[in-house]
């Protein structure tokens, strides 16, 4: 672990610890918000055309019509990746404008988008993505005792359009690692490490990390300690390679083994 209270490099201002919370904030309140454009888009769509239909439309039969077209299996994967994709890519662009000298710095207060000292850590990445939902999912149903922990994702996965799960999947495992690891492992780590030892910085962002995954999982609080483990285990492959991309590596490799069953499942007939 690097030492504690590290200050940034000369001549670079690091976002402080309320600015990394604020990013994260606004990731996902991106996420919301071009949630409901595509909504109110096609609010608008739908409203043109019964104009042209000579139809009499009210706002609540709008609505009504926008709620049961998103809440189709294929509609609500386009969504989703949509969503993930435009939040993503607006946050990676954000940062890489506001902090470039701190984009490719390996070490906090730096972002680490920069190769490992080791690409052998790489291949250990592999071997703790894989490892981790097998091992949390045991720690998860042995705190749950026997409940079954819903998932959205999963549910969406599962009952789109074998070529829609197979877009999907692409984006949980590259888009959302990605943004992910450079907001938690980059950001928020960097600047918890210049206020805290780093036994204590890890153990921050790691239960951040876990409390703002809980609304896709239900709000149950037994999938906490594996959502935990698995953020400190990135942290570690972060602090110890000098870089994100094993991290985003490993991260990726637990969501694939997450969204494996998509391709199990059968999709109900029409």
């Amino acid at each position: 672990m690097p030492p504690s209270r590290l200050s940034p490099a000369p001549g670079v201002r690091a976002p402080g610890l309320l600015t990394a919370l604020g990013l994260i904030v606004l990731y996902f309140l991106l996420q919301a918000t071009v949630g409901a454009l595509i909504a109110f888009a096609l609010g608008l769509w739908i409203g043109l055309r019964a104009g042209l239909q000579h139809l009499a439309y009210d706002a609540k039969t709008i609505g009504h019509q926008v709620q049961v077209m998103l809440a189709q299996p294929d509609a609500r994967a386009v969504m989703v990746m949509l969503v993930l994709c435009v939040a993503a890519g607006s946050m990676l662009w954000l940062t890489h404008r506001r902090w470039p000298r701190l984009w490719s710095l390996a070490s906090p207060p730096g972002f680490a988008v920069a190769r490992p000292a080791q690409p052998l850590f790489y291949l250990l990445a592999i071997v703790i993505g894989l490892a981790a939902p097998v091992l949390g999912g045991w720690l998860t149903q042995w705190l749950a005792h026997g409940h079954k922990v819903p998932q959205d994702i999963q549910q969406v996965g599962a009952e789109a359009a074998l070529p829609l799960r197979v877009a999907l999947m692409a984006v949980v495992v590259t888009v959302g690692p990605l943004v992910e690891e450079l907001l938690f492992r980059g950001v928020l780590l960097s600047a918890l490490l210049r206020r805290l030892p780093a036994g204590w910085a890890v153990a921050a962002c790691s239960l951040l990390f876990a409390l703002v995954h809980l609304p896709d999982l239900g709000f149950l609080w037994y999938a906490l300690p594996g959502l935990a483990l698995l953020a400190a285990a990135l942290a570690w492959l972060r602090l110890r390679t000098g870089s994100i991309w094993p991290a985003v590596l490993a991260h990726g490799a637990n969501n694939l083994v997450a969204v494996a069953a998509w391709f199990l499942a059968v999709k109900p007939a029409a």
